[in-house]
Formats: C-alpha cells, sequence, structure tokens
C-alpha cells in the first residue's frame, strides 16, 4: 500500500478517513463525484476528492452547554 500525503487543512489519518468514509456514503447514495477518477470504487474516489480538497468539512465542539443554575 502507498503512502498518503495528507493535505495541510486534514490533522489526522484518522479524520482523513473520516471525512472520505462519509463521502463513500453519500457516492453510494447517488451523490455525483466531484473529481475525475480512474476507479469507479466509492471509496476510492472519496479519497481522491478529500486529498483534492473538493469536499469541504469542519470540525464541531462535541462538549454539551453548559447549564446555568437558576436563582
Amino acid at each position: 500500500m502507498t503512502h498518503l500525503i495528507l493535505p495541510k487543512d486534514v490533522d489526522s489519518k484518522f479524520r482523513f478517513i473520516t471525512v472520505a468514509a462519509q463521502r463513500a456514503k453519500q457516492l453510494q447514495n447517488g451523490a455525483k463525484a466531484r473529481v475525475e477518477a480512474r476507479s469507479r470504487k466509492p471509496t476510492r474516489v472519496a479519497m481522491q476528492e478529500v486529498l483534492a480538497g473538493a469536499v469541504s468539512w469542519e470540525v464541531k465542539d462535541e462538549a454539551p452547554p453548559k447549564e446555568v443554575p437558576e436563582a
């Protein structure tokens, strides 16, 4: 297997795989590819899209909102 050189906006391999997996699900459900890919497999196309910067994503804080005690 080849080594991936991640784009600067992807901070870890785990995040890359997570974003690519979510995009692959979209492709499997009928979304159109955003890049010209040699492969027709959704996972490969999704990985190429993330590497090309064609997929937008953001990290959301999962911390629950703090409750304010009522006086």
